[in-house]
């Protein structure tokens, strides 16, 4: 079900459970106190995809550096993400939305059914700080960009 509007900087981030790789559970409320930087993907082992995964999990310290939790979601099941993340070594979690319940909540939802690359920023508070849709997803939000949106929020 789509939320009535999207979601936009100054709103609430809508709560979710999914799971993700080591085969664990992730809420978005259990980060509570700290950054979320919230990326919706459209597929593992696309190019672009593996381009901008990459790219934030090199750059991984600045983020952490600022206490942001990096959360990536897209539609593929967990085997496919556990295999994506293990060729990469990525050393944040993918979240499996399957059902693409969480990118409706968020509405970045494409218009071939395919999560839009999209990034969120959510403070500690759960407040929307930063919001990124884009439009064709050939590029990506770059690191500097969303550690100034971190330290914006």
């Amino acid at each position: 079900m789509a939320s009535s509007k999207p979601i936009e900087v100054g709103d609430i981030a809508p709560d979710f459970t999914l799971l993700g790789t080591s085969n664990k559970s992730y809420t978005l409320s259990q980060f509570r106190g700290q950054i979320v930087v919230l990326v919706f993907y459209p597929g593992d082992e696309t190019l672009v995809c593996t381009r901008q995964l990459c790219s934030y999990n090199n750059e991984l310290k600045q983020f952490t550096e600022v206490n942001a939790q990096i959360l990536a979601i897209s539609a593929q099941d967990i085997a496919s993400h556990e295999s994506f993340s293990a060729k990469q070594g990525f050393k944040f979690p993918l979240l499996a939305d399957t059902e693409k319940t969480v990118a409706n909540l968020y509405s970045v939802i494409g218009p071939l059914g395919l999560p839009r690359r999209s990034v969120f920023v959510i403070d500690g508070n759960g407040v929307v700080k930063y919001v990124h849709r884009a439009l064709l997803g050939v590029t990506f939000r770059p690191v500097s960009e969303l550690i100034e949106a971190v330290a914006n929020a």
